[in-house]
Formats: structure tokens, C-alpha cells, sequence
């Protein structure tokens, strides 16, 4: 069946291949395969042509309103830290998932200063906020439509709805001397001038990326300027000239500072009293969030944004949102040779279009992009696309579905 985009505003991309139930089907084969995972979630593949050639889309439908049936974050059990998504859903029981936001993936700019894997954009997992958005400009992954920036998410919040939005960082730092505005909570990149906080979420990795860059070039030099304070029970208990690195105890926070806010976190002494409150505000919803994974959106009420790629091809991985909230579309491309030209983000809208998403959300692509299902009874999860780097590329966290089997 041939379904047609209608809309001249994107590149045309015919979807070859929407065939009935194939219980007994192999994943990765020519044909399209529909297979119910289990009650409210079903795995399918979708044969499409864009503009760089064939491309197979690995689709998983989750019906939010199935009894039983939930979504989570999955991430290694920090913010500064990686795994391939396989083990990431294995560890917890997901019976599908897919790889999450862009991350701090290289740092060649940065002689001698770690990686930390730390992913781009706001993270909640079960409403507990782990991380904040970086600036935009110190983000890595395609550039952004115009008027998007690093504070955009897919959300599914305690009402059981998915929707996109935007989550932004409300914090301060009580000191003797008045109160500090927060630039970040466990990010890898603070705001020039700026107060950022690590909690134990953060992990083992060093701190010393957060005072890199700019916020408008990834690659300027790290600040000269820093300094770092460590609160316990709300006390100063230690100082340092440099961000330091290891793990951060239950019950303690450690505030780093660069240019102006160095200077302002050099008036504390061991000893001060100190209060850090932070939370992520979301824009125009009151809804909490069980789950918040970062990106960008690239459907809005069924139109493509403006501005969307259409000519550079890659392998993505993507979400849609459908039916109210009621139901998620979970997506990666294949990157097997025949297929590894991949699609174009506006390809991709339109697919997300298609197969029903009235919103669209792109998240990390190329060696990131995985999607995975366990078999009924099976011990582990399955990964259905071939990634493009030949095996999976760990990431800092996906999207995972839960569900009575």
C-alpha cells in the first residue's frame, strides 16, 4: 500500500511497505512486520524512499491507556555516565525502548579534559529532577529549528499523557551575603559567569567540562576562573580553587563557579551556612513529569516546524505523540549498509506524520540509534535496527516501556 505525503512543504517520501500481521516475520527482513509485544505495545517496520535512497523505520506504538502499561527513563544510574541501550532495559525489565537525548560525546577542543557523556538537554526519571539544559550553543547534534533551544522535551507526565514542552531550571544558593541564581544542575556545560550545582545524581565523572566553552562556542577555551564549594547538611564543609571529580555522598551538594560566580562562591568558609534549592519548571504545564527526556521538536500540532533540514540524510531515532497524549510512537532507522543513508529531519516530521503523531520529537541519531523489544518469555531485549556503527554506541539514557507480559 502506497501511503503519499500530501503536503508540498517537505520532501515526498512514499512508505512502500504496511503489511498485516506477521507473527512469525524475522525482524530485518524486506518485508513490513507488525508484532504485539505486548498488551498496548506493538513493534512494526516500515519501508520508506527519501531523497538519499531506502530507509527502514523500526516503529513501536504504546498505547498509554493499556492497563499495566508505563514508560521511564532509562539511564545508567548517573548523569555523567553511559551504556549501551540494551543493558539499560535489561537492567530495569523494559519490554522496548529507544536511545534518549544528544550528549557530550568528544572533547577535542579540550586537551586533557574528559568526556562526560552527559546528555544535552533537561532529564526527570519517576519526577525526580537529574539534570538541566545546557546553553544552547554548547550543545552537540544538528542544529536546532529556528526558536528552539536545549530546554525542549518529550514529557509523559502523572496524568498519563505524553506531550512536548519545555523545562527550565528555578534555583538558588542561599549564602551569609544574599542569594546566588543557579546556571545549572549536574550539566556539563555552566553559563559564562555562572553557579551550577552536582548532586549525587552526577556520578564519579570530573566536574572540570562544566567551566569549558562558552555559551555561544563549544570549543572556547576552559575558564581561568573558577572555583568549587562542597555543602553538607547545609554547611560548608570544603573548598577548592579547581572542580574536582569522584563521587558526591548522599546529603551533599557541590557548587561550581566560574568568572563572576567564582568570585561570588570565594566569599564562603568552611563553616557558612549555605541553602541550594532547585527544581525544573515546566512552561505552560502544571503537570508533573514521571519521565522527561531532551531533543527537539520537529512536529507541532501536525505541521512541521519551520526551518527543518531537508537535504542532509543521516540515521535518527525519534518520537511521536498521538492521540491526546494517549498514545507514543517510538522510532529509529536502521543502519545497515542498504540503509544507512538514513533520512532528513524534515523526512522525518513527515514519517512521524504519517504514521499518525501529532507532535514530533527528534532525538540523537547516527551510532546512537537503537530501538529494542523483548519476546514474550525471552530473558533480554532484542535490538531490531542495525545500528550504523556496526554495534551499539552507549548513551546516557532511552526511553523504556513496561508492561504485564
Amino acid at each position: 500500500m502506497r501511503i503519499r505525503v500530501a503536503r508540498p512543504r517537505v520532501p515526498a517520501i512514499v512508505l512502500l511497505a504496511w503489511c498485516a500481521l506477521l507473527a512469525a516475520a524475522t525482524p530485518g527482513t524486506a518485508d513490513a512486520v507488525r508484532t504485539e509485544v505486548a498488551r498496548g505495545v506493538a513493534y512494526r517496520t516500515v519501508d520508506v524512499t527519501g531523497v538519499g535512497g531506502p530507509a527502514r523505520i523500526h516503529l513501536v506504538s504504546v498505547d498509554l491507556r493499556a492497563p499495566g502499561v508505563r514508560v521511564g527513563l532509562l539511564t545508567p544510574g548517573a548523569v555523567a555516565a553511559r551504556a549501551p541501550l540494551s543493558q539499560l532495559a535489561d537492567a530495569r525489565g523494559a519490554v522496548a525502548g529507544v536511545n534518549g537525548d544528544f550528549f557530550n560525546i568528544t572533547e577535542t577542543q579540550h586537551p586533557g579534559v574528559e568526556a562526560t557523556g552527559a546528555s544535552v538537554g533537561p532529564a526527570v526519571a519517576g519526577r525526580r529532577a537529574l539534570k538541566s539544559a545546557v546553553p544552547t550553543g554548547q550543545r552537540f547534534g544538528p542544529a536546532l529549528p529556528p526558536g528552539i533551544d536545549t530546554r525542549e522535551v518529550l514529557a509523559v507526565g502523572v496524568d498519563g499523557r505524553a506531550r512536548l514542552g519545555r523545562l527550565a531550571l528555578d534555583g538558588t544558593v542561599a549564602t551569609p551575603d544574599g542569594r546566588i541564581p543557579l546556571g545549572g544542575l549536574n550539566v556539563y556545560a555552566l553559563p559564562v559567569g555562572s553557579v551550577g550545582v552536582f548532586t549525587a545524581d552526577w556520578g564519579a565523572a570530573s566536574r572540570v567540562r562544566a567551566t569549558c566553552g562558552t555559551d555561544t562556542d563549544r570549543s572556547a577555551p576552559c575558564s581561568t576562573e573558577t572555583y568549587e564549594v562542597t555543602v553538607r547538611d547545609g554547611r560548608v564543609v570544603d573548598v577548592a580553587d579547581t572542580p574536582g571529580r569522584g563521587p558526591i555522598p548522599q546529603g551533599s551538594e557541590v557548587l561550581v563557579g566560574r568568572e563572576d560566580g567564582a568570585r561570588r562562591l570565594r566569599a564562603l568558609g568552611v563553616g557558612d551556612r549555605v541553602g541550594v534549592h532547585h527544581r525544573l519548571v515546566a512552561e505552560g504545564s502544571r503537570v508533573p513529569s514521571l519521565l522527561a527526556v531532551g531533543g527537539y521538536p520537529v512536529l507541532r500540532a501536525g505541521e512541521p516546524l519551520p526551518g527543518l533540514d531537508g537535504r542532509t540524510t543521516a540515521v535518527r531515532s525519534a518520537a511521536g505523540v498521538a492521540d491526546g497524549g494517549r498514545t507514543l510512537l517510538l522510532m529509529a532507522l536502521d543502519g545497515g549498509p542498504e540503509f544507512r543513508t538514513g533520512l532528513t529531519v524534515a523526512e522525518v516530521a513527515a514519517v512521524l506524520d504519517q504514521v499518525g503523531a501529532v507532535d514530533g520529537f527528534s532525538l540523537d541519531g547516527g551510532g546512537s540509534s537503537t530501538l529494542v523489544t523483548r519476546e514474550p518469555d525471552a530473558p533480554s531485549v532484542t535490538v531490531r535496527n542495525h545500528p550504523s556503527g556496526g554495534t551499539e554506541r552507549p548513551v546516557p539514557n532511552g526511553i523504556g516501556v513496561f508492561a504485564r507480559r
